[in-house]
């Protein structure tokens, strides 16, 4: 293993002291663990927290800042955070008006923060949960019961992020949050398997010509293994499989999210990128608004994964909203 760290030990400390240097804008709670902005809003305003193990970069940290997420709580790699963890973020970043939590559907994580929620409600504070289960490559797995939750979560904190940003009430943001996640698919395509600091060697083992379709983020299996494909016929079964799991007809409007995880040149995402665009231009659906780089990675995996989301006009006008976090920035 060869990785620029100190010890396996203090991977998440010493990642969080570099981003509290790197980042005055944002605030690092070292002792709890906690990612907030440094300047609160002026008025109150829903808060947006979310969080997951490290290893995922720039989620959910990287998405700390005015338009998204008011805290963000990072586990240990690929380990959720523990409750006490997210109860210290939602406390730092309630200002009256509630606080949702945007949950990757991972039995961690929901047991976590369903946990944080009971002991926020305790204190006063009204929490509503927007859980996502976007990744259509498997049904119940060892992680999940139900779809596990991908490169949907950006699309549900930007759009909810904006929304909040404008002073929309609670139930609102959640509701929104809900209707994005339902709006949206993911499928996940390995080259090779991730390795976690702690292990020292990749999760999986992947023979040169071999690669894993339908992977989970954390290095789960997908549906099968198979030999390496040209990016086309690749992209043509990704798309194929979300297509037939979405309700997208010709004329629709998406925004597609083309993910690294970790380990691939943006060069190859631009290549699966506009493959994704060509395919879908078959179908009679436009790409309306893209992002191609990484946002949700899998530590060193090399791969990619697919988001597409539904849009109608409110989504459209939501992603287009300002945004400035370290990982995105639009004014």
């Amino acid at each position: 293993m060869k990785k620029l760290i100190n010890t396996a030990e203090t991977v998440l400390e010493d990642a969080l002291a570099g981003v509290a240097a790197a980042h005055p804008e944002l605030a690092v709670d070292l002792a709890n663990r906690v990612i907030t902005r440094a300047v609160r809003p002026p008025d109150p305003k829903v808060a947006l927290v979310s969080g997951g193990g490290s290893g995922h970069e720039p989620l959910h940290g990287g998405f700390v800042g005015p338009g998204m997420l008011d805290a963000a709580c990072p586990g240990e790699v690929f380990t959720s955070p523990v409750p006490d963890q997210v109860l210290a973020a939602a406390e730092a970043v309630d200002s009256g008006a509630g606080v949702v939590f945007v949950v990757k559907n991972y039995t961690g994580d929901v047991m976590n923060f369903e946990l944080a929620a009971e002991l926020a409600a305790e204190r006063g504070i009204e929490v509503r949960t927007v859980l996502v289960n976007d990744d259509v490559a498997v049904e119940d797995s060892t992680w999940t019961a139900g779809r596990r939750g991908t490169g949907a979560t950006v699309a549900v904190e930007k759009i909810a992020g904006a929304l909040a940003e404008r002073g929309a009430p609670l139930d609102a943001v959640a509701a929104l949050g809900e209707r994005v996640n339902a709006a949206s698919r993911s499928f996940a395509i390995a080259l090779t398997g991730a390795t976690v600091p702690a292990a020292g060697r990749p999760g999986f083992e992947l023979a040169e010509d071999e690669i894993e379709v339908g992977v989970g983020i954390h290095g789960e299996p997908g549906r099968r293994r198979e030999k390496l494909r040209p990016a086309r016929e690749l992209v043509a079964e990704v798309v194929s499989t979300i297509l037939t799991d979405h309700h997208l007809t010709a004329g629709d409007e998406v925004i597609a999210l083309v993910n690294g995880l970790g380990g691939t040149p943006l060069l190859e995402l631009y290549i699966v990128f506009g493959e994704v665009a060509a395919r879908l231009a078959e179908h009679g659906i436009t790409v309306a608004r893209s992002l191609v780089g990484n946002y949700v990675t899998s530590l060193d995996m090399a791969g990619f994964s697919l988001t597409l989301t539904k849009a109608d006009a409110q989504l459209l006008e939501l992603w287009n909203a300002p945004v400035d976090t370290p990982a995105l920035k639009r004014a």
